[in-house]
């Protein structure tokens, strides 16, 4: 694998100043929740940094490359194009910065749907891309706050306002989030009926 300085260079160079702070800030994120929550920081940092590599790259470039490696793209992606960057982030990590790891490209992969049964380093990242310290929607502190104290809990919470947000402005919610956000949502209903009984 690339050396992380030369990832670093790699991804300034190739994202506007604004997109690679994003992602060293993401990286930032990513190794203090893996620090707290038992994930590997490392793998945190390498995911954090090159999670939105392909994030500027023309949709029809990136279509390009993902067919090319024999990828299907499903139709809620063709209708909400900035997922792909993850699909083909996970590319570049592994043809581009010889990253072979991979819970690492699955993280990356993942990091904008999430999916059903997330690993430790998925929440880390998906979670870090949420409250990095760029951030400033409105209940991005909450989000921080839930987030130091307990990282399913902020998962569910991101989910569901991702859920909730598309589902607003009457766009496609892709099927890895809604299986995320189900799975999540059951095991909260089973706690709640464990409770009651």
């Amino acid at each position: 694998m690339m050396p992380i300085e030369a990832c670093k260079a790699e991804v300034a160079a190739k994202l506007s100043p604004a997109r690679a702070q994003h992602s060293f800030n993401v990286a930032a994120a990513a190794v203090r929740l893996a620090e707290k929550y038992g994930a590997d920081p490392a793998q945190a940092e390498i995911a954090g940094i090159l999670h939105d590599y392909m994030k500027e790259t023309p949709e029809k470039e990136q279509l390009q490359l993902l067919a090319q490696s024999g990828i299907i793209v499903q139709d809620t992606e063709r209708c909400a194009p900035k997922l792909l960057h993850a699909m083909t982030g996970a590319l570049a990590a592994r043809t581009h910065f010889g990253v072979d790891d991979p819970a690492v490209l699955d993280a990356i992969r993942y990091h904008t749907t999430g999916r059903a049964g997330m690993t430790l380093l998925d929440k880390v990242l998906y979670i870090a891309d949420f409250v990095s310290a760029d951030r400033t929607y409105d209940g991005v502190d909450a989000l921080r706050a839930l987030a130091d104290r307990n990282l399913d809990d902020a998962v569910f919470f991101g989910l569901a306002y991702t859920v909730g947000d598309l589902a607003s402005h009457n766009r496609p919610i892709h099927e890895d989030t809604i299986r995320a956000y189900n799975e999540l949502a059951c095991a909260c209903v089973r706690a709640e009926q464990e409770g009651n009984r």
